[in-house]
């Protein structure tokens, strides 16, 4: 039996695994990235925990065939990362020659949620689909593109970054510095920013209890869970939220027209509240064939394995 590593390197923390040709996630272990402390030592670090699990499991350290990574940043042909979103790294460094020199295996890398959506697509929610665009709700948005076996990565690396569609013009401010981004309405953060613009003029209701008056207290969960007990305030929160991300589904449907798209991240944790006023909303935004044969919406299922799974997919 042969092995892939499959790492998903975070700011804080780092998730590494061993992993099957079947697919099959044998063991995990996560350790601090410290990547203050410079590439070399981190990248050290991973392989020394890799070569741990690997005696853990009495597996030869011959018989992994290649290491995949994923890492927070734009990554051009599966090896140079061209600038790390929170790492004191320097830019376009080649990740993949540094750690085939540490370990002597074949490493590749991609972006942290382009390799989620890899691991969504061939062994999670999407397996079995030629095509599915994964999109990660959380403090803003994430995706990653898969068509024909591949993750869409673009000239630069930055293919997937679908957070950053206009869909305001001149809208609400974004993180990324630009106004109107599809993450600026239909993210946690949009959703709180929305709530707390409507509770500064209407605190008669069970969102206003829930948080006990404190604006700062409010997250994204709490919507929707006043929502899901009937309060007529919080549903009017979350009816916006579907509006704008039918909006932006609706726009990546009209551009890749794929046959899956996979919420994921902690705003897809609301379910149905959230997924069926999707649905009804998405046909004012999408042309109505890429809504037919067999089009699904559905919620992702690796959870906080899919960027060990997707990025030992990369070695596949």
């Amino acid at each position: 039996m042969k092995y892939i590593a499959g790492v998903d390197i975070g700011g804080t923390n780092t998730k590494i695994g061993l992993v099957d040709e079947s697919g099959k996630l044998e063991i995990t272990q996560s350790i601090k990235t410290l990547s203050e402390e410079g590439v070399y030592k981190t990248m050290h670090r991973i392989w020394e925990t890799i070569q741990g699990l690997l005696k853990k499991q009495n597996i030869m350290e011959k018989d992994i065939i290649g290491v995949g990574m994923g890492i927070p940043g734009p990554v051009k042909n599966e090896e140079i990362v061209g600038f790390f979103a929170n790492f004191p790294w320097e830019r376009n460094l080649n990740i993949s020659k540094i750690f085939e020199e540490i370990s002597g295996k074949k490493t590749k890398l991609n972006n942290d949620v382009n390799v989620i959506a890899l691991g969504e697509a061939v062994y999670g929610a999407g397996k079995g689909s030629n095509s599915s665009v994964t999109v990660a709700l959380g403090t803003g948005i994430g995706g990653g593109i898969f068509v024909n076996g591949q993750i869409i990565s673009g000239f630069s690396g930055a293919g997937g970054e679908i957070g950053h569609l206009k869909i305001v013009k001149d809208g609400k401010l974004c993180g990324c510095g630009q106004k109107g981004c599809f993450e600026a309405y239909a993210s946690a953060t949009g959703i709180e920013r929305e709530a707390i613009s409507r509770l500064m003029v209407n605190k008669k209701n069970m969102l206003y209890k829930k948080i006990g008056g404190d604006l700062s207290n409010l997250e994204a969960k709490d919507v929707f869970d006043c929502a899901k007990l009937g309060d007529e305030f919080s549903i009017g929160i979350v009816d916006y939220e579907a509006e704008y991300l039918a909006m932006g589904i609706g726009n990546i449907l009209n551009i890749i027209n794929p046959e899956k798209i996979i919420l994921g991240g902690g705003v897809a944790l609301a379910g149905d509240i959230l997924l069926k006023r999707v649905e009804e909303k998405l046909s004012k935004y999408a042309m109505p064939v890429t809504l037919e044969n067999g089009f699904k919406i559905v919620l992702g299922k690796l959870g906080n394995d899919a960027g060990i799974l997707g990025a030992a997919a990369l070695i596949r």
